[in-house]
């Protein structure tokens, strides 16, 4: 049943990927919200794992990528330290989730929106080698902040959904071990 979830969360990725509102250099899509949701609904080594699935079917050729792109040349452009980013972000929420950060709202979308951050930020380092940093800032990172705030804000509440014992969710009470 874990494996059917890794699957599962790589396939929401790259359908997140196909839902792209072109910018320039990156393009802004769903994919961010499928990895916090990946690593707070699996946790955090399997939430890697979806991440690491999906990216390993990028560099196998499959176009799971915005615009559907692939290959090993798509991996290495413009957005790989967004896809590395992915990564952290998915271990990131997972553990988050492990110790019980993500069930209080505020609480909750402030971590998921930070995890934006740990895929925003090796983004815009990535691009800062080839554009300089107050390029990559100024285009890779602050056009997507509302997007990531919303995209977490929704998170939280998918996340939420996706709980089946909600006496886990009331004052005092520790989630439940994954």
């Amino acid at each position: 049943m874990k494996a059917l979830g890794v699957v599962l969360f790589a396939v929401l990725t790259a359908a997140g990927a196909q839902v792209s509102l072109p910018m320039v250099p990156v393009p802004m899509t769903l994919q961010s919200l499928a990895v916090v949701l990946a690593g707070g609904a699996l946790g955090p080594r399997l939430g890697v794992a979806a991440m690491l699935l999906y990216l390993g079917a990028a560099a196998l050729g499959l176009p799971v990528l915005s615009e559907g792109r692939s290959g090993i040349e798509a991996l290495t452009g413009p957005t790989a330290g967004y896809l590395a980013g992915f990564v952290l972000a998915a271990w990131a929420c997972g553990a988050a989730g492990e110790r019980g950060w993500l069930l209080r709202p505020v609480m909750g979308i402030g971590v998921l929106s930070a995890a934006h951050l740990l895929i925003l930020l090796p983004g815009a380092a990535w691009l800062a080698h080839g554009i300089g940093w107050t390029d990559a800032l100024e285009g890779g990172v602050a056009p997507f902040l509302i997007g990531a705030a919303v995209k977490a804000s929704a998170a939280w509440l998918i996340l939420r959904g996706l709980r089946t014992d909600r006496r886990r969710d009331r004052p005092g009470r520790t989630p439940a071990p994954r």
